[in-house]
């Protein structure tokens, strides 16, 4: 084609004319681009979703409503996150429930915040929400969270278990003496590196299957301070009363003190190096003790209880008179335990036991402080009457004579006691005697205001040539009616 005919074709176009076209070209791509995300937001508005693009910890969560998305993250989030991490330092190991201090992810407030992109009130936001997350995808993190003081008390609680852990210095009191120990150095928990520790893992979720090394550092154990224990040790002797308005027993209490001087103690730590030391300490009793208040002090006969004796036998009586004579007087505070083996003690002729027949072995024999079981028994049915809390008890191999099966209690110094507490709101004192063939024991206190009366029966439920079985009960009665009924023993028992 010819030079004239391509000038005929070529339509000259000047600035203005280009400058109207590009303007044209980014006014329709906007308007595309406008109609587009206006799409986009009218949809995911409509439709109640996260918008495409959005992702939650990395995890994709696009188009996705919020009970959707919140199935997606704690399933995932599950899957990586143990209920429990490891603690390790050298072999001591122990595991952390992360319920225990609470940890976790806020993942309902994250989804709130996920599903709000493009959804703002501002048109002009919602735009630039959209084409940013249509150019460049947006990743919301969870919100993490913990309890730091549980996890400080955690973390200081097994810092005293490790075996490497610092022993601090301490005193106890053992048979009479005060028994000083001087602590030794050792190791213990750096709570606020392990705390940071523990968080990174879990926040991270970088724990599953990996234990986590417990930061720890050395600690010297503190000084024994002597003036200090003394202080906490030392009590002048208080004298027992009571008061009628409003009624109040206040037992006695003994004093204690050193049985040498405070500075002799000193010269004894300075100059001796040992690991422990023990201390004799002096007890005064006071003018006026627990048992030695009067019985005005316990106006109401609460229960009381007789066992027949055969008087004839006069080693076995002595046995009665002396176990009945350790108990009688006792005081029982409210929510105090009476132990029959603290209470009489060791049965040794030192103590004027005599040997009486016994139960053992499936035998009767010939025993140092035989009979004494009669008095825990005698003193056990009164506790019941009294309506008290039995703690421990256990029946004899054989029925005794002096009650029916089912309501017996023996005791064996060492190994087998009768105790109950006093679960009534106010003091109780035991008396007992022993004489003319009858042991009785009557507990006093104060009369509730809800008082019941007490039933005991015990029947035999099964026998056969060589045993028996038996089972008691305690009936509560109010004015009559009867409010509860248990059974409270069931026993077994050999045949002689």
């Amino acid at each position: 084609m010819s030079d004239y005919y391509k000038r005929t074709f070529i339509l000259p176009m000047d600035e203005h004319s280009t400058s109207k076209i590009i303007t044209l070209i980014v006014i329709s791509f906007l308007c595309i681009l406008l109609l587009i995300l206006s799409v986009v937001f009218i949809q995911n508005t409509k439709e109640n979703r996260i918008m495409s693009g959005v992702y939650i910890d990395n995890i994709n969560v696009s188009g996705l409503t919020k009970d959707e998305a919140k199935l997606v993250v704690e399933a995932k989030i599950k899957d990586e996150m143990p209920s429990s991490i490891n603690l390790v330092h050298n072999d001591y190991e122990i595991s952390l429930d992360i319920n225990q201090i609470h940890a976790g992810y806020d993942i309902d407030k994250t989804i709130e915040q996920a599903c709000m992109f493009g959804k703002s009130d501002e048109i002009l936001t919602n735009i630039k929400d959209i084409f940013s997350i249509l150019l460049f995808h947006t990743n919301v993190e969870l919100k993490f969270d913990y309890n730091e003081d549980e996890l400080k008390v955690f973390l200081e609680d097994i810092s005293t278990k490790l075996p490497d852990t610092v022993i601090q210095s301490s005193y106890y009191i053992e048979d009479g003496n005060l028994v000083l120990t001087k602590g030794k150095s050792g190791n213990i928990v750096d709570v606020e590196k392990t705390s940071e520790k523990i968080a990174a893992a879990i926040e991270n979720r970088t724990y599953k299957d990996k234990p986590l090394e417990i930061s720890i550092k050395t600690k010297e154990p503190d000084q024994l301070d002597i003036d200090k224990v003394y202080n906490e040790i030392h009590k002048d002797p208080v004298n027992a009363y009571y008061t009628t308005e409003p009624y109040v027993v206040y037992p006695h209490e003994n004093g204690v003190d050193l049985g040498i001087s405070l500075e002799e103690v000193k010269t004894m730590l300075n100059n001796e190096d040992k690991e422990e030391y023990v201390i004799p300490l002096k007890y005064t009793t006071p003018e006026t003790t627990t048992n030695m208040i009067g019985t005005e002090a316990f106006p109401d006969l609460l229960s009381s209880f007789s066992t027949k004796y055969n008087s004839r036998d006069k080693d076995r009586t002595t046995n009665l008179v002396l176990s009945a004579g350790k108990i009688n007087g006792t005081v029982l505070m409210p929510g105090e335990t009476f132990s029959y083996n603290t209470i009489v003690g060791k049965r040794t002729i030192e103590a004027g036991y005599k040997n009486a027949a016994i139960y053992e072995n499936g035998q009767v024999v010939d025993g140092l402080g035989g009979g004494i079981c009669q008095i825990s028994t005698t003193l056990y049915n009164a506790a019941l009457y009294a309506n008290l809390e039995i703690t421990e008890r256990r029946n004899h191999q054989f029925v005794p004579s002096y009650v029916n099966a089912g309501r017996d209690a023996t005791v064996v110094y060492g190994t087998t006691d009768f105790k109950f507490k006093n679960n009534r709101t106010y003091p109780i004192k035991i008396i007992c005697s022993v004489s003319g063939g009858i042991a009785k024991f009557e507990i006093y206190g104060l009369r509730e205001e809800t008082e019941y009366e007490v039933v005991l029966s015990s029947k035999i439920v099964s026998s056969t040539s060589t045993s028996l079985k038996s089972e008691t009960y305690k009936t509560l009665k109010l004015n009559g009616e009867i409010i509860s009924s248990e059974t409270i023993s069931k026993d077994t028992y050999k045949k002689h």
